[in-house]
């Protein structure tokens, strides 16, 4: 597929859950070297949301105790689309969190980033920006990526 530009697009397969059709968008595209990865949350294969948080009568989380197993699956969701471009951790070189709680996101946030770069300073630009709503209302977090890969 090309653009208008006639730049070459090589567009990942999706995850195969229901958000992606219903919004209509790829999980990530590759633009000559660079893999611009959407939004990533925590969900299991089948789509349905790891950890989901608690939330109240008008869908508000409670509770941030499942912060740290939602950032972990995110991670593992971003893993599975880098590997379709035969990239890994190792070729991001700039991610940001959108977190509900930055307070509560920062500690499990920092221990799982510097388990899956490898180092106690990952070498990305990083950003974790509070916001008042995700696409879920149980969702905690969502996690963006851009990769370079010559692959």
């Amino acid at each position: 597929m090309t653009n208008e530009a006639n730049t070459p697009r090589v567009e990942s397969p999706n995850h195969g859950v229901a958000w992606e059709k219903a919004f209509g968008y790829a999980q990530a595209v590759k633009v000559k070297d660079t893999i611009y990865i959407s939004g990533q949350l925590s969900h299991d294969s089948q789509g349905s949301l790891v950890a989901p948080a608690e939330v109240d009568a008008i869908g508000k989380p409670v509770s941030f105790e499942t912060m740290a197993a939602q950032i972990r699956q995110t991670y593992e969701n971003a893993r599975i689309i880098l590997q379709q471009f035969g990239a890994t951790f190792d070729d991001v070189v700039e991610e940001t969190l959108y977190v509900l709680d930055v307070d509560a996101a920062f500690g499990p946030a920092a221990e799982i980033r510097k388990s899956v770069y490898g180092s106690d300073l990952p070498q990305l630009a990083s950003n974790i920006i509070g916001v008042t709503r995700l696409a879920f209302p149980q969702q905690l977090v969502e996690i963006t990526f851009r990769a370079v890969a010559d692959r």
